[in-house]
């Protein structure tokens, strides 16, 4: 069955890039409403933008949605992935400024937010996106495809020349609580001397320890060092997660990832769906409901290694 929130949260902090502190609040929402968001401090114009890949007006260094009349909301893909990966279905996602906050760089504290809220079911089955054949798209030498699969799983590799980093893979079924568990505390990651670069130009003025790791060379800047060892690639498929989500509904399929980012993503879901003969939507049975993201998470998940 489809889920909303049972109650609604609320949110506090700073945006990633301009550094401005903004207040959210995901709020319940009835069956097929979708996750929409509404731009509490915009007013005379159209407030509401859909959370869809279509919507999608920027894809560097986050992803940035705009409505048709320029209402914009941006870094929304740590949010989309707690959304997708504790199985919300439905929200309406009201803030008051242009940038979800960033948090600590991962999906942490919205999915602790939405786990401590609880979920209820809507009487209305979940319809998801299965993969039929392959679609592939490549981009500046990044590679992201979509496959068959009976159930979501993302395959994802990066390869930096940072030796902390370096090269990196991993492959995840996420079913039974799995993005909760293993990817939702990875935090976002840049070199150092693209964070001066960037807010030398007036961008990343909110970042900073506290919400990234911070590369330099061999070297890990921040003093607790990497959550897991393997936190960068970890980060990449709750990115990945987040930004599949705006398909407007869970995908069963395999998601591959070869250093892509946020553009290859949504590369790939405009291609998916250029492409009908790709995809066809489905009402999932009970069976497949309980393999999709978000199905039987616990409490207990927050708990992680």
């Amino acid at each position: 069955m489809q889920r909303t929130l049972k109650q609604p949260i609320k949110i506090t902090g700073k945006g990633l890039h301009s550094g401005r502190k903004a207040e959210l609040r995901v709020l319940p929402a009835s069956a097929e409403y979708g996750i929409w968001f509404r731009r509490v401090d915009v007013t005379g114009r159209d407030n509401l933008i859909p959370a869809l890949f279509d919507q999608v007006s920027d894809t560097r260094l986050c992803t940035r949605l705009a409505n048709d009349d320029g209402v914009e909301v941006s870094t929304v893909e740590h949010l989309m992935a707690a959304l997708a990966g504790t199985g919300v279905h439905n929200a309406l996602i009201e803030i008051d400024g242009p940038e979800i906050p960033i948090m600590d760089g991962s999906s942490d504290p919205f999915v602790s937010a939405i786990v401590n809220a609880g979920l209820t079911e809507l009487a209305v089955p979940v319809r998801a996106i299965r993969i039929l054949k392959p679609v592939t798209v490549k981009v500046d030498g990044f590679t992201a495809s979509l496959e068959p699969a009976d159930g979501l799983e993302i395959d994802f590799s990066i390869d930096f020349a940072d030796q902390a980093i370096g090269r990196q893979s991993k492959q995840l079924k996420m079913s039974n609580g799995a993005f909760v568990r293993e990817l939702s505390n990875c935090r976002t990651f840049c070199r150092r001397d693209d964070v001066e670069t960037m807010q030398s130009s007036g961008l990343a003025l909110g970042g900073g320890l506290e919400n990234a790791i911070v590369i330099d060379g061999e070297e890990v800047l921040n003093p607790e060092g990497f959550r897991r060892q393997d936190e960068c690639v970890r980060h990449k498929m709750l990115d990945a997660l987040g930004d599949l989500y705006l398909a407007g509904a869970p995908v069963i399929g395999r998601y591959r990832g070869n250093r892509a980012g946020h553009r290859a993503t949504n590369l790939l879901l405009r291609e998916l769906f250029s492409q009908p003969e790709a995809w066809e939507m489905i009402v999932c049975t009970a069976a497949q409901g309980k393999d999709l993201p978000g199905a039987n998470i616990r409490a207990e998940d927050l708990a992680r290694a």
